[in-house]
């Protein structure tokens, strides 16, 4: 049996879960509050045209872990931000 990479297991678990459901882009909205949202330009829009791919990719996926890895530790959406970010990564891979 194959050793599976974190993307194999984030996008099995967005088959199984269902996550991109809607056609809402991950910049419409914002997980556990609006304080990105009030903002005149979101931090991660800032890094996207500062970092180069490859070191964007690396903020989103690095997210994703610590989000995954915090659920349940604390009293915060953790699970809705790494899909959050999920939704992020797999929009930024496709070219939105």
């Amino acid at each position: 049996m194959a050793v599976k990479t974190l993307a194999d297991i984030i996008n099995d678990r967005m088959e199984i879960n269902n996550i991109m459901e809607t056609d809402q882009k991950a910049d419409d909205y914002q997980e556990g509050g609006t304080h990105y949202k009030a903002m005149g330009v979101e931090p991660w829009t800032v890094m996207q045209h500062v970092l180069t791919e490859e070191e964007f990719m690396g903020y989103l996926k690095g997210c994703i872990i610590k989000y995954g890895m915090r659920q349940g530790r604390k009293d915060s959406p953790d699970a809705d931000k790494c899909r959050h970010y999920i939704a992020k990564l797999q929009e930024f891979n496709s070219g939105y």
